[in-house]
């Protein structure tokens, strides 16, 4: 998974700000199952961004939808029987249509049957899954280490992007460490949801999928810090992460990122 001439993890906010531009410049469509809960706040993290959210879950529309989208996000939060459905459907159509796509294993750590049906998602070959410690456990069986992320990485051939007080990501060689972010974003709902829509928005601008995963969470992060400096808690907050996303600019994002 590690490509020739890979750059150096001190080069993450720069490839940050290139994958910004392109965002800006090609404007990707990405289609989105997600949980009910997060549509509203994940279509518009999308639009700050750069990208086009699309949301619709029809049998009828999720073919044609994922295959015209630059890439596709599925979300394990809400798992009713329609998403459920749908997101069987959506994986088949971005598998035919080599369409890059993200899984966001919500909870799996709270439903057994979730967890096996993340764990089937995973054998289908998503580019990246983004997720937190306790889901990492219940997906992989072990503690969410760097070694255990590596090897799991290697394994599965997919990036895995962690998120926590440091965000980590692997491709089972790179690691990269993203120490920006603010605690508010653990009191809105659907931030994580809102940020692996958004490794999925540069998955469809930039191929390497380590960098893609990058470049995502630390935008998100820094845009989380400058968000925190204009709230006054968890609702304002909600607002200014949109507008720093979409005021974010490439010198910010260099000057801000704490990447090691």
């Amino acid at each position: 998974m590690h490509s020739p001439g890979a750059l150096s993890h001190d080069d993450v906010p720069q490839i940050a700000a290139a994958v910004l531009d392109r965002l800006r410049a090609r404007s990707p469509r990405v289609h989105c199952i997600t949980n009910a809960v997060a549509q509203n706040f994940t279509a518009n993290v999308l639009l700050a961004a750069g990208a086009v959210p699309s949301m619709t879950l029809s049998a009828e529309e999720i073919g044609p939808f994922v295959r015209g989208a630059s890439a596709l996000l599925v979300n394990l939060g809400t798992l009713d029987r329609e998403r459920r459905e749908a997101t069987v459907m959506a994986v088949e159509a971005a598998t035919r249509g080599n369409v890059p796509w993200v899984l966001d294993p919500v909870f799996i750590d709270r439903s057994t049957p979730r967890a096996a049906l993340a764990r089937a998602l995973i054998a289908s070959a998503p580019k990246a899954v983004r997720l937190n410690a306790a889901e990492f456990f219940a997906l992989s069986g072990g503690e969410p280490t760097r070694e255990a992320m590596a090897a799991y990485a290697r394994d599965k051939k997919i990036i895995v992007g962690l998120s926590g007080a440091t965000d980590l990501v692997s491709d089972g060689e790179r690691l990269s460490t993203i120490a920006n972010g603010h605690m508010l974003m653990a009191k809105v709902t659907a931030m994580g949801c809102a940020a692996s829509a958004l490794v999925a928005a540069c998955l469809a601008v930039e191929q390497d999928a380590w960098r893609a995963t990058a470049a995502a969470l630390t935008m998100i992060g820094v845009a989380g810090e400058l968000a925190a400096a204009r709230a006054n808690g968890p609702g304002s907050f909600a607002v200014a992460i949109i507008d720093a996303l979409y005021n974010l600019d490439g010198p910010t994002l260099m000057a801000r990122s704490k990447v090691n």
